[in-house]
């Protein structure tokens, strides 16, 4: 498939504007063809007055006709020739990381697909009316959940198609009822078009409104922003930087009518060693973690940046048995330059902090744009003073943190902020003799792990990918799993409807057969 460099305007191509950028080969820095050409205000405009327009019809779609939609994208990707090519040389990685993040993009689309058809994900509530109540009597009042209206998401750097057009943010959007408007990341944008694409034709054979779902492209920040600011807009999904996250959701805070802005920020994703089981399989816990902070260079936003340990000749050990595994790894290939760039500064950062130290620092080999594994190692008592050691870099490193004893660990754990995850390793005991750390983490992230490593997110039905401030702007939410529709819905109350107004999750008879909760009851 010849790539255009086009914005997908609903079910059209168009390029009025006049600027305009390559996608770049981060393995050996060469541009790649063709131009892109960067959205003008009047494409984003038209794109998102589409999407308003293709709202009226596409929330009231049924379940089943919204999960055709989904399963045909799935079918459109999977056919689409020179996908797995393009991403790998967009993005520097591997074709077995790109063919295995396929998978999970097309397997999300058929999980959301399966939830629509059971239905049940709508919270349908009714309650019966009681007209001989006294002293009043009660009204007959029924709930459900229904969609925002046209939402803007934005692609994320590192997983070119898990996180980026078809990525969880557009299908539960779309899963909602809510038409999308994208923001294609500028590191891949012909695997952008590619999947844009085959999203437009998915559209086109299922009947879907024109508008349902449109892409625009642009490097500048303006082209992002003109989304938050479209007062047509309701919601918005991001994946990145804290900086670019933060700077979303102050602007969508500045509108007349304010929106949600779903803003996944990143994380240091504290891990905790415990005595006792330091003791037991130190030497496999240290290649088992450098595995974790070098895997895909690092470059995940489950990426165990900060490593907590109590001071004994086991943990001394330990620093010394990963440090050898981490001098040992070579340079990777990272995404971009600019994110390159940023985990040298990040790495500088904490260097020039008095009390600072690098235990181990990688290989340095290859050309590209390579990044270097690094290891460093702090005092908790430093760390409970600095508050910029908990700050992440985004990269293959990660920060040794050495408490005096179990209390100033217990200390280093309350004055975390936000993250998306954090692991305790422990044995039995120490699992029982340290409880105390499991009621703090629970309070600080969105997904807390025993005996395991961060990286590696299943998207199901129970997954939670988010966490407090700042890992998130909002962390009653998940950007991974089907809990993710919910970000763009809202509770509708019908109260004294007659059943034939009624919307069909809410009519007496189950005519879906879904679970509701009926006077107090679950039942179908």
């Amino acid at each position: 498939m010849n790539l255009t460099g086009k914005n997908i305007i609903g079910n059209t191509l168009s390029q009025s504007g006049q600027a305009t950028f390559y996608g770049e080969n981060p393995s050996n820095g060469k541009r790649i063809e063709p131009a892109f050409y960067e959205a003008s205000p009047a494409e984003i405009n038209e794109a998102i007055e589409k999407a308003s327009k293709a709202f009226q019809q596409y929330r009231n779609k049924s379940g089943k006709e919204k999960a055709a939609f989904l399963d045909a994208i799935a079918e459109e990707i999977l056919a689409i020739e020179n996908l797995i090519i393009r991403a790998c040389e967009e993005s520097g990685l591997p074709e077995a990381r790109i063919t295995g993040e396929r998978g999970r993009t097309v397997g999300q689309l058929k999980l959301f697909a399966q939830l629509l058809r059971e239905g049940s994900w709508v919270d349908a509530r009714i309650d019966n009316a009681d007209p001989e109540r006294k002293p009043l009597p009660k009204a007959d009042i029924r709930a459900m959940q229904k969609a925002l209206g046209p939402v803007g998401v934005f692609g994320a750097s590192n997983f070119p198609l898990a996180f980026s057009v078809a990525g969880g943010d557009t299908v539960s959007a779309l899963a909602a009822g809510c038409p999308v408007v994208f923001k294609a990341h500028p590191a891949h944008p012909g695997t952008s078009e590619l999947v844009g694409l085959a999203i437009q034709r998915a559209a086109q054979k299922t009947g879907m409104p024109d508008g349902t779902f449109s892409m625009v492209n642009g490097r500048s920040t303006e082209v992002g922003m003109a989304l938050v600011r479209h007062p047509l807009i309701k919601a918005i999904g991001f994946t990145g930087s804290f900086v670019g996250g933060k700077a979303l959701f102050d602007e969508a805070n500045k509108r007349p009518q304010p929106i949600p802005v779903y803003a996944e920020m990143g994380s240091t994703n504290p891990v905790f060693i415990l005595p006792g089981v330091l003791k037991e399989r130190r030497e496999k816990i240290a290649q088992d973690l450098a595995a974790s902070v070098t895997l895909g260079v690092g470059q995940f936003c489950t990426n165990p940046g900060l490593v907590f340990t109590e001071q004994s000749q086991d943990e001394n050990n330990f620093r010394n048995d990963l440090s050898k595994q981490l001098n040992e790894t070579p340079a990777g290939v990272m995404l971009t330059e600019g994110i390159r760039n940023n985990f040298q500064k990040g790495i500088e950062r904490l260097k020039n902090i008095a009390g600072v130290e690098i235990l181990a620092a990688g290989l340095n080999e290859g050309e590209g744009v390579r990044g270097t594994a690094y290891l460093l190692h702090s005092k908790a008592a430093l760390f409970l003073e600095k508050h910029e050691l908990e700050e992440e870099v985004f990269g293959p490193s990660t920060l040794a943190v050495t408490a005096d004893n179990k209390q100033q660990l217990l200390q280093a754990a309350e004055k975390l902020g936000g993250h998306i995850t954090a692991t305790i390793l422990g044995t039995e005991e120490d699992l029982q003799e340290y409880t105390e750390l499991i009621n703090i983490l629970e309070q600080k992230v969105g997904r807390l792990l025993l005996n395991g490593y961060p990286t590696g997110v299943e998207v199901c039905h129970s997954m939670v990918h988010g966490g407090p401030f700042p890992a998130t702007t909002d962390s009653r939410t998940t950007s991974v799993g089907t809990l993710a529709i919910h970000r763009f819905t809202r509770p509708v109350c019908y109260q004294n409807f007659p059943k034939s107004l009624l919307p069909a999750e809410l009519k007496d008879d189950n005519p879906l057969g879904i679970w509701r909760l009926v006077d107090g009851e679950r039942t179908k």
